[in-house]
């Protein structure tokens, strides 16, 4: 869903299952009842499907479709495809989401970690409201940390002089997520009863390296599919990041501590 078009590692992305759960759930914690039962889901890059299931398990007879455009992913996630226990179904299915368009109605559109990998993201938005039933939401979290050490480590080692020519402009910008007043003043301007809040995670990561293990899930894929077939220079680069991960993220007999703050928005149609 980038410009740089990352190859995705789903058993990679997983390592950190519980942490990037979390969010979705909080998520869905302050999505309102849909107005159609069973209603219709579309889940925006759905990744390896593992929170879609969290879809059927609030709303287990609706009709779920994840969409993503990663072929990895989308294997992986076809382990949970087929009926639900409420009599519902879930289903995933390839869709880029620069140029989704919603192919049907949906009581509830949401999106998890996703649209940050979309340029441009705020101009889809009345496409996809009007694709949502009256009294239906869309509801979306993305990381709102590309200021942390994390991503501007990350940046400044790709634009070295060592590394700009060949990682210049692989990674995400600095505007892929807009500020939470932006969200709500587009999302209310189009009609919507809108509710966008953000919240800090002081995630506890254990193991060897843990900051640099989280990275190679997402923010580092760009880099990694972009020097794959020059497994020399990967190392390289891995190693001069981790050697900055280690001092902007020191371990402790406990673990290592990442803050990681996340942007969430509810959006709500009006009733018919």
């Amino acid at each position: 869903m980038s410009t740089a078009s990352p190859t995705w590692d789903p058993g990679q992305y997983l390592r950190h299952a519980e942490h990037r759960a979390r969010p979705f759930a909080d998520l869905l914690a302050r999505v309102p009842a849909l107005p159609a039962d069973p209603g219709r889901i579309a889940d925006l890059g759905c990744g390896p499907g593992n929170v879609t299931t969290q879809l059927a398990e609030r709303w287990p007879a609706a009709r779920i479709t994840g969409y993503d455009n990663s072929p990895e992913m989308l294997a992986r996630a076809e382990a949970y495809a087929g009926a639900t226990a409420g009599g519902g179904r879930l289903d995933f299915t390839h869709a880029d989401l620069t140029s989704w368009a919603p192919p049907e109605t949906y009581d509830l559109i949401v999106s998890n970690a996703a649209l940050q990998w979309v340029p441009g993201h705020l101009d889809s938005f009345p496409g996809w409201l009007d694709a949502v039933a009256p009294g239906g939401a869309f509801a979306f979290q993305v990381p709102h940390n590309i200021d942390a050490p994390l991503h501007s480590l990350l940046r400044e080692l790709a634009t070295s002089a060592r590394w700009k020519g060949r990682l210049g402009g692989v990674l995400r910008r600095e505007d892929s997520v807009h500020a939470p007043a932006v969200y709500l003043d587009r999302l209310t301007r189009l009609g919507c009863e809108a509710d966008v809040w953000e919240t800090t995670y002081m995630q506890l990561l254990q193991g060897p390296d843990p900051v640099l293990d989280w990275a190679k899930g997402t923010a580092l894929r760009p880099v990694l599919t972009a020097l794959s077939t020059d497994p020399d220079a990967r190392e390289a680069f891995i190693t001069e990041y981790r050697d900055l991960l280690r001092a902007a993220y020191p371990s402790a007999p406990y673990g290592t501590i990442l803050p990681f703050r996340r942007l969430f928005a509810v959006a709500r149609k009006a009733p018919a």
